[in-house]
């Protein structure tokens, strides 16, 4: 069913109540409210398939082509796993993600299956322009060293790079200390969703976080926040009004029937002639 308005209620219900903190920078943020994920995809059409009593949640997309599931019950470190079937738009692809990715970052690549960008941009550029650094050319790392984005060349099993995300607690010398999260995108991941997890990702605004939501590490840098509760609030809802409009605008484009050029005769002169 869509997203109805007992459900943006709970979001609000939740959120009202908390005083928000600035957390950053975002790689440490923790994981935030999932439902940044999920109300923005059901607001776009999705359908939740799974069992409503079940902690797992699996959506499908309009034309089932995706398919999103969320397992805190997860045996492995992927709690969010993201795949596409093949269509005559392209190959099939799969994604996923750890259990404390933020939420925003993750909803930065789900909104663009619904709102591609318009200047598809090269998934580098959001990073070197937030000031991470890259130690090669397939490579970068944030200011504080403990995210690295990897673009991992051609291999036996692979016929196209791949792109990997890491957080990790900070190693000694060149080692790098136990895994935070991660984010892996298989080699046929549209590059345009691919740069919008890294612009949401290397964003230097903070994300607002409550008083006692778990951050990613314990370094994570929390300041009170210049907003006001009801702020948030509201700005989780004007991005799904946005979302579901934008949804909207696109299946009446693709219900449309084809106008015929202004100088193509009717069918039935045409016939005569």
């Amino acid at each position: 069913m869509p997203l109805s308005e007992r459900q943006l209620a709970a979001f609000a219900d939740k959120h009202a109540w908390q005083i928000p903190f600035d957390t950053g920078p975002r790689h440490l943020a923790g994981p935030g409210d999932a439902r940044h994920v999920t109300h923005g995809l059901a607001a776009a059409g999705w359908r939740a398939v799974s069992d409503p009593l079940s902690a797992e949640i699996v959506l499908h997309s309009p034309d089932l082509r995706h398919r999103l599931q969320f397992d805190p019950q997860s045996a492995t470190s992927a709690w969010w796993r993201l795949r596409a079937e093949p269509s005559d738009d392209g190959p099939g692809w799969y994604a996923e993600f750890g259990e404390l990715v933020p939420a925003e970052v993750l909803a930065g690549f789900t909104d663009a299956l619904i709102v591609p960008p318009q200047q598809p941009a090269d998934p580098w550029q959001p990073v070197t322009s937030a000031g991470w650094h890259r130690d090669s050319e397939g490579t970068a790392r944030s200011p504080d060293s403990m995210c690295h984005v990897e673009l991992r060349p051609l291999s036996e099993f692979r016929d196209r790079p791949s792109w990997h995300v890491e957080t990790r607690e900070p190693g000694h010398g060149e080692s790098h200390g136990p895994r935070i999260w991660h984010a892996y995108f298989g080699e046929h991941t549209p590059a345009h969703l691919v740069g919008s997890f890294l612009t949401a990702l290397a964003d230097r605004n903070p994300l607002q976080r409550g008083m006692y939501d778990r951050t990613g590490h314990y370094s994570a840098v929390q300041e009170p926040s210049p907003l006001r509760p009801q702020q948030v609030v509201d700005a989780h809802t004007t991005r799904i009004n946005f979302l579901r409009a934008q949804a909207r605008s696109a299946r009446r484009q693709q219900t449309k029937p084809a106008t015929p050029p202004a100088n193509a005769a009717p069918v039935h002169q045409a016939a005569r002639r």
